[in-house]
């Protein structure tokens, strides 16, 4: 079931919505938290029901050992070390993730260096087993460090499935869940937050189909369908992706945000117009803010972070950006991907150090184009398509340009330059250009949807926007497509 469905939209949210509040009215707390929880896993199980025993089992377990964690050694409840549990409890859950995630990629491997045969599994990626992972790692990390609350398992539950974040995040920590969940207030409707949350909702639907699975059609031509690109079409493909996969992964926080706001839960901020950062660093505090907070505060802190001298420091950097590459897919394409962007950190921390300043706009345009860029190893299937579209942006021997122009231009002719279909390989026209146009006006001038909100009012203006934009994406909802991050 996705976000953007009329099922979703019509059906399964305003019956969970108003069965929850009922059972909180009739002060029957218990029962909300299972029938939500009920819901979620509902939510969960329609891709497909396989998938819900590996979700039920993944929870069990780890609310199992993040409770023995959480218990004193006093009370004679455990029979190896913390330590130990907690390395057994971690080592579980990689191996999960590893065994659907990484098995095949690592068979073949094996395969391509030792000239093995051995058949691969094909197996099938369990939706949201990278977030639920990440989320439950992090609960036995804190219940080792004796930060988190004895919690029964209904409420443990309900910390990890809530369905408005459950499939593609943000990553939740318990501490800002599990509050909310058992404040009094929160059971009540509240009619602004009702009104906050279908406005941001709405923007994110616009987002994904109306922006994101625009850009789509051009990113997917030029990356899978087209054998040879022009200058102008590597660079649209290039940015066409940029601009799919901000519009799609924001725009379904927007809407995990807004969802979860009519329920009175206030999750975190995912993106801060991540595109506007004038350096790599600024980028990641911009980006996806809960997979970096986990990766700072799980790996790259506990690797030693900063305080065991700048070469370890590089190497702890390096470290964490490479597993995160590692977390987003199982191709060397992500690795690299991971690798380009620790290796650039290290350099911004070394040009730091040293005090060299450049013009704003400048450090902007080469951050924009340096994230821009590292994209097309993350979208690429193989690495023949990454260097199809790295090889034609760089290359001067395939400039085409509009036949419009070939009269006032005809001395270019000389130099290699041709003049045609410029996009011909994108099934494009000159609404891609418009849409390159708005694209940027959008990520630079636009304030998003989390500095909106703040200046919310129930007013006829956000009234008029929201239904325009609602209704703007409802028309649109006949051409329904999945978020990219479901296959992380």
């Amino acid at each position: 079931m996705l976000f953007n469905s009329y099922e979703f939209i019509f059906t399964f949210l305003p019956i969970t919505f108003f069965i929850y509040f009922y059972l909180n009215h009739k002060r029957l707390t218990e029962a909300s938290k299972a029938f939500l929880v009920f819901s979620s896993l509902f939510f969960y199980s329609w891709w497909n029901v396989a998938y819900l025993p590996i979700i039920l089992s993944s929870m069990l377990f780890n609310y199992v050992v993040g409770t023995s964690l959480n218990k004193e050694h006093g009370e004679g409840y455990h029979r190896f070390s913390k330590k130990s549990l907690l390395t057994f409890g971690i080592a579980s859950n990689i191996a999960l993730l590893g065994y659907f995630k990484y098995m095949d990629f690592f068979v073949e491997n094996i395969n391509l260096i030792s000239g093995a045969n051995i058949p691969l599994l094909h197996l099938a990626l369990p939706l949201a087993i990278s977030f639920f992972t990440f989320q439950q790692v992090a609960y036995l990390v804190d219940s080792y460090r004796q930060e988190t609350a004895e919690y029964d398992f209904l409420n443990y539950s309900l910390f990890v499935t809530f369905f408005p974040q459950l499939i593609a995040g943000p990553i939740v920590h318990h501490s800002e869940m599990m509050p909310q969940f058992a404040k009094a207030k929160n059971k009540v409707k509240n009619y602004r937050n009702i009104a906050m949350g279908l406005f941001i909702f709405s923007i994110g639907l616009f987002k994904k189909v109306v922006i994101a699975d625009t850009f789509a059609v051009w990113a997917t031509q030029g990356f899978d369908v087209a054998t040879t690109l022009n200058l102008f079409e590597a660079w649209a493909t290039s940015l066409s992706y940029t601009f799919q996969l901000y519009f799609d992964f924001s725009g379904y926080t927007d809407m995990a945000i807004g969802i979860a706001l009519l329920f009175n839960i206030k999750l975190p901020i995912n993106f801060n117009s991540p595109y506007k950062a004038t350096d790599i660093q600024e980028f990641w505090r911009r980006w996806h803010i809960t997979l970096s907070r986990f990766l700072r505060d799980y790996i790259y802190i506990p690797l030693g972070g900063n305080r065991k001298g700048e070469f370890r420091t590089y190497i702890n950097l390096m470290a964490t950006f490479i597993l995160g590459g590692i977390w987003h897919g199982a191709g060397w394409t992500f690795i690299f991907w991971g690798f380009l962007h620790g290796f650039s950190l290290t350099i911004h921390r070394t040009w730091s150090k040293v005090g060299f300043k450049v013009w704003t706009w400048l450090a902007w345009l080469i951050t924009f184009n340096f994230v821009n860029i590292t994209w097309v190893f993350f979208r690429a299937k193989e690495w023949g398509s990454a260097v199809k579209v790295l090889g034609s942006m760089f290359s001067l021997d395939n400039i085409v340009l509009p036949n419009q122009l070939a009269d006032k231009l005809a001395f270019l002719s000389n130099y290699g330059v041709e003049f045609g279909g410029f996009t011909a390989n994108l099934s494009a026209g000159m609404d891609l250009i418009v849409w390159l146009l708005i694209g940027f006006i959008l990520i630079i001038f636009f304030k998003n949807p989390m500095e909106v909100s703040r200046k919310f009012k129930t007013n006829i203006l956000y009234l008029t926007i929201h239904i325009i934009i609602i209704f703007t994406s409802l028309s649109l909802l006949n051409t329904i497509s999945e978020f990219l991050y479901f296959n992380f």
